[in-house]
């Protein structure tokens, strides 16, 4: 599973015109699901997202978490994530996740969320969208649960 963690000042989502989903200050999460993610990817990403610093806290530039600032959350998908472009011009997405597993582990990431973030909007899954966002910083973090490091039992 892969994320793009954009800090933002606001962020929403349009198809066709239509707000879908918005957030004020927070987080935008691209999110990318891969070929063999499950249940336990969803909760190791969002641990750390939830968990993560990356707000300033009056001290440093990076103290405080999502929870501390009383953040929100905008989740939307995106198998792009998944482009492998090491050969031609066109990018493979053979690495994505099969559409129906993928929409299945999306929509569980933002349940997840919601557990923890009183305001979590999503966009639609494999649906045309228009992003819109005003970073904060600009502050973009890129995750891949293949490269966390898997909590201990």
């Amino acid at each position: 599973m892969r994320a793009v963690i954009q800090r933002v000042n606001e962020a929403s989502v349009s198809i066709e015109g239509e707000v879908v989903g918005s957030c004020g200050h927070g987080y935008l999460i691209l999110l990318g699901v891969g070929e063999g993610d499950s249940e336990a990817e969803v909760e190791r990403l969002w641990g750390k997202i939830f968990k993560m610093r990356i707000f300033p806290d009056g001290e440093h530039h990076t103290g405080a978490s999502l929870a501390d600032v009383n953040g929100e959350v905008l989740v939307v998908s995106q198998f792009t994530l998944y482009a492998d472009c090491r050969k031609g011009n066109r990018p493979s997405f053979t690495g994505a996740g099969e559409p129906g597993e993928s929409k299945r582990l999306y929509e569980l990431f933002v349940e997840r969320a919601r557990q923890d973030i009183a305001h979590v909007a999503a966009g639609v899954f494999g649906a045309d969208m228009q992003v819109s966002l005003v970073n904060d910083g600009p502050f973009t973090i890129c995750l891949d649960t293949d490269e966390l490091v898997k909590p201990r039992h």
